[in-house]
């Protein structure tokens, strides 16, 4: 894939055929789960294919994204999304997945998910640990239960694309 950079690209372009991306792919994980199997190895293979992809392994803690991260998911062209049995206990991983189905729906990027030993139902039923993670959440974050009610969404929406499943089989 090529790549043109144009640092000054703006997150509202409302076509993909306009946006000038950074970045061909843009890894979305949870670390603990995948980062050093799975995910260190599809980072391989991508960049070794020659995609320019963004992995961002280092451990973060709190809340929000950051604003690198924000500019790197905007200015991708493709997201892959790697959902993981811990995947929806991390606020950090589910507010990068509502910032990645929003630039979908605003400028046209592509989002590819991978269902890492865990089935696309329990995603979208929100069964199991995803379950169990979005009921602490709404504990939680009980005076922003709209947020909660996002990533419920977001999750939903994710689950509906069709996407990779991995089981170690």
């Amino acid at each position: 894939m090529a790549i043109l950079t144009d640092e000054g690209a703006s997150s509202s372009s409302s076509s993909s055929s306009t946006h000038r991306w950074v970045y061909d792919v843009f890894l979305s994980f949870r670390g603990e789960d995948t980062c050093n199997n799975f995910t260190s190895h599809l980072y391989k293979a991508l960049c070794d294919k020659g995609n320019n992809t963004f992995m961002d392994d280092s451990l973060q803690k709190g809340e929000e994204i950051s604003m690198e991260l924000v500019k790197a998911i905007e200015s991708s062209m493709i997201s892959i999304v790697i959902f993981s049995k811990n995947f929806a206990s991390s606020t950090w991983c589910l507010n990068e997945l509502v910032k990645i189905f929003e630039c979908r729906r605003s400028n046209g990027q592509l989002v590819f998910p991978i269902f890492y030993k865990v089935s696309p139902s329990k995603i979208r039923k929100q069964d199991g640990e995803f379950g169990i993670a979005l009921a602490e959440h709404e504990e939680k974050f009980k005076d922003d239960i709209e947020k909660v009610q996002r990533w419920r969404k977001t999750l939903t929406e994710a689950a509906n694309l069709s996407g990779f499943t991995y089981n170690d089989r």
